[in-house]
């Protein structure tokens, strides 16, 4: 099965290609405020440095959310768009399991976290000692002291932060948990597709793909537009 996987959660967007369970193209790029410009044609260069066509993937997959509302809303609409132009199925998976997968196999608690402004997190803890993680607690939106609070009462273990928002918040995190907050490498902060597609993988042998049409976001909490147009009809509204 040749499978292509994006994430697009975060400023720094990742695609992967796969060809029989081996990852045989990956890339990164930084698409702040250029996501919809360089989106497929670094699909394109990366299925060309795989030696493959649009039509010979098999199945399209991409994170669906936490994380950016305009990256995450892009990134389906593009694989909806290859898909359905060929004919194929979906599969979606969380951006913050894929993430927590860059520490698969590990016997330590692992809690990925993006950075979702307003003073909030998008983060969950995972199990990893299964090349596929376990949610100890799922994806959330919180502020980072009422999640801290939540891994504090869970486990008085040691727990592996990494992501943009364990960057943000290290100060606030090493103060609240002291020795049981171990912080990833910089280079393990990023999310990489590749991991993406054992998640894909997953989602087919379990018979969860989706048609194009049924692959969609999952936000949450609400835009800012969305905040900004419940103001506009109620104006009471904090």
């Amino acid at each position: 099965m040749n499978i292509l996987a994006i994430d697009t959660s975060t400023s720094l967007a990742s695609i992967a290609v796969a060809v029989n369970e081996q990852t045989v193209a990956e890339s990164l790029l930084n698409t702040n405020r250029t996501l919809s410009a360089r989106l497929v044609p670094e699909i394109e260069r990366l299925l060309a440095t795989a030696g493959l066509a649009i039509t010979d993937i098999d199945l399209f997959a991409s994170t669906v959310g936490p994380g950016s509302f305009t990256g995450v809303r892009g990134g389906v609409a593009t694989i909806q768009g290859l898909a359905l132009a060929v004919g194929k199925p979906c599969a979606g998976f969380s951006s913050l399991a894929m993430l927590a997968m860059n520490f698969s196999l590990s016997s330590t608690l692992v809690c990925p976290m993006l950075d979702a402004r307003k003073g909030e997190l998008y983060a969950a803890l995972y199990d990893c000692t299964s090349p596929l993680p376990s949610p100890c607690i799922n994806d959330c939106a919180l502020p980072p002291a009422a999640l801290l609070d939540q891994i504090a009462g869970l486990t008085g273990k040691p727990v592996i932060f990494l992501g943009d928002g364990a960057v943000r918040y290290a100060d606030q995190i090493s103060e609240r948990l002291g020795a049981q907050a171990i912080f990833a490498p910089f280079p393990l902060h990023t999310p990489h597709s590749s991991n993406g597609i054992l998640l894909a993988l997953r989602a087919s042998r379990r018979g969860e793909l989706l048609e194009p049409g049924q692959l969609l976001p999952v936000y949450l909490r609400a835009s800012d537009a969305e905040l900004m147009k419940k103001k506009a009809v109620s104006p009471g509204i904090a």
